[in-house]
């Protein structure tokens, strides 16, 4: 481990002082943000990935240094390699920032205009958010993204990492300055907090005067945390009990690709199945096969009666496993008699992610369409479909599954607002 001298780390002696601090400075940034033209903006963002790669040297080894100290705390394995920058990661922080340059600016679209009987025009126009908080855990590469996000779709943002990457957090933070100064933005418009004081935290998701949201992305501790103190309007997601419905009517091949693909593509993401549902009437035909790829790739099946008497090799599940987000090899298996009983399981379980249906029954797919009450429902594809690029995003802030405002993958859309706007030619109200 290092002394390095990191621009931006240092010790705080008063974090609350600090704290409305930064918040004063994101909010007076937030509205030359907001007034900057899509050139300035694209110009910071490839101003930010030239430095990135200019110091590529600089972050590898702040990023050396946490990792150091992460594992001379005793972390894990898998917490390590989410920390860890190597020379191709910092690349594609570089190569993300400029994508998000090449992305539209919803930023002053308008939308939905139409006239009244009055005369007026009457529509909608995007606008910024304002000042986005995000809290988040482990991975420095997040910095770099959420910069490239918020800036693109005119807002100014507080970034609060976990206390493990603080230095590594603090090189890339540089290098973003230097992006914002180099296109004449000002360098308060992306703030990364310098403290691993906790308390941090809550001074940030409780300063309604200066913060408009907060986006937090890491553990559901995190996450439970924040949405229980928050003051600051919350964007999130607790879990992803994702589901895939196997319908009575399904093409036996598709099913299994899908299914299998839902789980085993990765085993780690939010979107990743965690319950297989079977029509009864399908059962027999489709679990064995599937059964098998799964166990032959290490997959734990945990079904229940029914399921276990056609895999005896699965466990028996118990309620808590109907609820489980695994992230891990482990599914939960079970036959249901109906289209209605697989989407009462949906919403007694589910956790309003993501789920898919199988199925080659136009009305059941309909059905399951309207009524299955997640942020992404899907016919026939994989619930790993559920992201912002797959989307057509270009990227993502992370997922909700809130119902208010922003809803699934959260991209520059979620980042912004709608408000009225009224085109007039002299006209009064009589």
């Amino acid at each position: 481990m290092t002394n390095l001298n990191i621009p931006g780390l240092h010790d705080i002696d008063d974090v609350a002082a600090y704290m409305h601090g930064v918040g004063v400075a994101a909010r007076s940034a937030a509205r030359a943000v907001a007034r900057a033209d899509t050139g300035a903006k694209d110009r910071a963002l490839r101003a930010m990935a030239g430095a990135i790669r200019a110091g590529e040297a600089t972050l590898l080894a702040a990023n050396a240094d946490d990792v150091a100290r992460a594992q001379a705390a005793g972390h894990d394995r898998a917490f390590v390699d989410r920390l860890t920058l190597t020379g191709k990661t910092v690349q594609a922080m570089a190569e993300g920032l400029e994508q998000v340059a090449m992305l539209a600016d919803p930023v002053g679209e308008m939308s939905d205009l139409r006239y009244r009987p009055s005369g007026i025009q009457v529509g909608k126009m995007r606008v910024p958010l304002g000042v986005v908080g995000i809290v988040y855990e482990s991975r420095p590469n997040v910095t770099a993204d959420a910069a490239g996000l918020c800036l693109k779709s005119g807002n100014a943002t507080i970034l609060r990492g976990g206390s493990e990457a603080l230095r590594s957090n603090a090189a890339i933070a540089a290098c973003v300055r230097a992006g914002l100064l180099a296109a004449g933005l000002p360098e308060h418009a992306v703030q990364v907090i310098a403290t691993a004081d906790r308390a941090a935290v809550g001074y940030l998701i409780t300063d309604e005067a200066h913060v408009d949201v907060i986006v937090p992305r890491g553990g559901k501790s995190l996450i439970e945390r924040i949405a229980r103190e928050a003051k600051v309007p919350v964007i999130k997601h607790l879990d992803g009990v994702c589901h895939v419905f196997i319908d009575a009517s399904a093409d036996v091949a598709m099913a299994i690709r899908i299914a299998d693909n839902a789980k085993t593509q990765r085993y780690s993401p939010c979107n990743t199945m965690e319950t297989l549902l079977v029509h009864a009437d399908i059962a027999s035909v489709v679990l064995p096969p599937l059964a098998a790829i799964y166990l032959d790739k290490g997959v734990e099946l945990r079904g229940d009666a029914r399921s276990r008497e056609l895999v005896p090799a699965m466990k028996d599940a118990t309620e808590s496993d109907w609820f489980a987000e695994y992230l891990a090899p482990i599914l939960a298996v079970r036959v249901v008699a109906s289209l209605d009983e697989a989407i009462d399981h949906i919403a007694t379980y589910g956790s309003q992610h993501t789920d898919s249906i199988v199925t080659e029954h136009h009305d059941n797919a309909m059905r399951f369409l309207r009524e299955v009450d997640s942020s992404s429902v899907m016919v026939n594809a994989s619930t790993r479909f559920a992201d912002g690029f797959e989307y057509g995003l270009g990227a993502e802030i992370g997922i909700s599954t809130n119902k208010l405002h922003a809803r699934g993958p959260v991209g520059l859309d979620g980042l912004t607002s709608q408000k009225w706007v009224v085109l007039g030619t002299g006209q009064i109200r009589t």
